[in-house]
């Protein structure tokens, strides 16, 4: 795997771990997962990978700018159930949801099946649903 698609799958990672504000952050999580980066490199990673700002001046990946808005608006409810995490939703929204949970394709998530307002996300293990779990609850609350 070549060093640039290396550092964008770290800051991948660490925006989806952290609220991370701006480029200087990223920079010191970058230093603190073993990459040295100047100001420019993130600023072009930054430019390259499509990263925008939330509402609340995060920075997030695009695909995760659309789950975090159907998230936020759509869904009521996440609990695990062994290696499973079941997501409530509004009546007609788990299709929606459960296609952008798809397409973000969170760490741990395997799949999802969606009803009219039920997504069942099968994870790796029992940690893994916890982490997504988590996740889905960090977008609920941005």
């Amino acid at each position: 795997m070549r060093k640039r698609q290396q550092r964008h799958d770290i800051i991948r990672d660490i925006i989806r771990e952290h609220n991370v504000k701006t480029q200087r952050d990223l920079a010191n999580q970058l230093q603190a997962a073993g990459y040295e980066c100047t100001q420019a490199t993130i600023s072009r990673d930054i430019m390259d990978m499509g990263l925008v700002k939330s509402r609340e001046g995060y920075y997030v990946l695009p695909e995760e700018m659309r789950l975090q808005r159907m998230v936020s608006e759509l869904v009521e409810e996440v609990h695990v159930a062994g290696n499973m995490v079941v997501v409530k939703t509004f009546s007609g929204g788990a299709a929606g949801v459960s296609a952008a949970l798809d397409k973000a394709s969170l760490r741990g998530a395997l799949g999802t099946v969606a009803g009219d307002n039920t997504i069942m996300i099968a994870a790796e293990s029992p940690e893994a649903a916890v982490e997504v779990e988590r996740a889905i609850d960090r977008l609920r609350r941005r």
